[in-house]
């Protein structure tokens, strides 16, 4: 389905700033759905003023839609001859009253319902202003099929309806100075409070009493006012936040939350303000508890998860040092070479660890982690000749599972490259990566190529990758071919020289194994 910014751009000749609105209110609309009990459709004009075209559509959560079929994008031409959909066609019937509500600038309604769907619609239309210009118009429909005589949340929630609509056609919805919303706001069946003008409670939902029932409300929220109320309820000794004595008053448009006794409770303010004057407000109760306490035990994990890794880090560099200093008490030079190898295996294992340690999940940039561990495996395999090692293109966000094994890997290929590519002198040596990533975002789709190669006296005649003996070629195939799941190739340079080509698949799962 096209995006929302892509229709406006594609159909109608709305500036910047009216698209900026109606983003706001079509992210804030299902409010006025649930509300209504109705579906909503949003009509703009044109771009060369001759029909409408819907941009956006919503469905109740609180009562049956009124349309089974999908709206967006159907175009209504002036002329009533070109519908570009079946459902649009039970439209063409009601284009007057989105006509009406154009030019006129009023909410209007249908006097009758519309069966034409075989089930009966009720139709409204609301006008769309901002900064006093009118921008498109919401056509409201209601489902009556299980229409019945209304309880009293149902009446305060079309009543509510009712006023967040006038507030709309006025250009006071949605809310130009409205603070940052959370992830995961309030919604109408959560819990609903309505205030009057001074704030006090005059109807609450039985999932909104039950919410201050659970933050230790003896008493009836009606008729109570809802900031003293809240701040009551409280925790004792903690700071009192502003924004928790301004939501729930209901004089701004914002959230907050209040804890205490181990419960969460999140609020949700929206004004209620008709010709300029607030007649009340409308607040949203949720009950966060479970929600938060999931969020507390995952951050702790993490931190947990990154303490784990700070420490492996630690412990491979004791252990490299150890090493490092059992090599310096050597005199065979075999030997020494063997635990100076081991050290520099350990110390691009412990490169990763450090990287993960200050990481909120496992996935790190492995870019930084490559060339730390290109340039330490050419300084400690260098013969004392200069070595210049080189990387081109990048790896990118890489899970551990990868990043690990591909570390080892890198300072095995740069070792070796060193020592037998390069043992005559100095020369160059190049790591080259291809990414081919179908989704960047995603650190493990996708597959990598990677190829190293150098500038020296290149393989001998007689080498043989499955006949090798080499241990550093040993643990390279071991690690990409069977840990990895990719595949190794070794050949001569037409320039001289020797490359190794690597190709592996970056959809790993913990526990997979190829």
């Amino acid at each position: 389905m096209p995006h929302l910014s892509d229709l406006i751009r594609r159909h109608t000749s709305l500036k910047q700033a009216d698209l900026e609105w109606i983003h706001s209110l079509v992210s804030d609309w299902q409010l006025l759905a649930d509300l209504s009990f109705a579906d909503l459709v949003l009509w703009v004009r044109l771009r060369e003023d001759d029909g409408w075209v819907s941009i956006a559509q919503m469905r109740p959560t609180t009562g049956p839609t009124a349309f089974q079929d999908d709206l967006v994008e159907a175009v209504l031409l002036d002329d009533m001859t070109d519908v570009t959909s079946r459902t649009a066609s039970r439209a063409v019937g009601r284009r007057a009253l989105i006509d009406r509500a154009w030019s006129e600038g009023r909410i209007c309604r249908d006097g009758d319902p519309d069966w034409s769907g075989g089930v009966p619609v009720r139709e409204e239309t609301i006008p769309v202003r901002r900064e006093g210009n009118l921008i498109g118009v919401i056509q409201r429909s209601t489902n009556l099929s299980s229409a019945r005589t209304p309880s009293r949340l149902e009446l305060t929630y079309l009543q509510s309806a009712g006023d967040l609509a006038q507030m709309i056609a006025e250009g006071a919805f949605p809310f130009s100075d409205q603070g940052p919303l959370m992830v995961r706001s309030p919604r109408v069946g959560d819990g609903l409070l309505r205030l009057d003008q001074n704030g006090e409670v005059v109807y609450a939902s039985p999932n909104a009493l039950s919410a201050y029932r659970r933050l230790g409300l003896a008493a009836d929220l009606v008729g109570a006012r809802l900031d003293r109320t809240t701040l009551e309820l409280a925790a004792t000794g903690e700071a009192r936040d502003e924004a928790l004595t301004y939501t729930a008053s209901g004089r701004a448009p914002q959230e907050a939350e209040v804890e205490t006794r181990g419960v969460t409770v999140q609020l949700r303010a929206i004004p209620l303000v008709i010709d300029g004057v607030r007649i009340g407000a409308l607040v949203m109760v949720r009950d966060v508890t479970e929600l938060r306490r999931r969020e507390r035990e995952l951050m702790t994990k993490d931190a947990t998860i990154r303490e784990i890794h700070h420490r492996v880090k630690n412990n491979l560099q004791t252990v490299a040092a150890l090493l490092r200093l059992q090599s310096r008490r050597l005199d065979v030079p075999e030997a020494r070479a063997a635990l100076d190898e081991a050290v520099g295996r350990v110390g691009s294992i412990a490169i990763v660890h450090e990287m993960l340690s200050h990481t909120p999940d496992e996935v790190v940039d492995f870019d930084d982690i490559a060339d730390r561990v290109i340039q330490m495996a050419a300084e400690v395999s260098s013969t004392g000749g200069t070595v210049v090692p080189r990387r081109v293109g990048g790896f990118g966000l890489l899970n551990a599972l990868v990043a690990t094994p591909l570390s080892m890997v890198l300072a095995e290929l740069v070792q070796n490259a060193v020592e037998h590519g390069l043992e005559q002198g100095p020369g160059r040596i190049e790591v080259r990566v291809r990414r081919f990533d179908p989704e960047p975002a995603h650190p493990g789709s996708g597959s990598l190529e990677l190829a190293v190669s150098d500038d020296g006296g290149g393989l001998p005649l007689d080498f043989d990758l499955e006949g090798a003996t080499s241990l550093g070629l040993q643990i390279v195939r071991t690690l990409i071919v069977g840990e990895l799941g990719g595949t190794l190739a070794i050949k001569p340079m037409e320039s001289g020289g020797t490359e190794v080509a690597i190709s592996l698949p970056l959809e790993r799962e913990e526990g997979e194994v190829p």
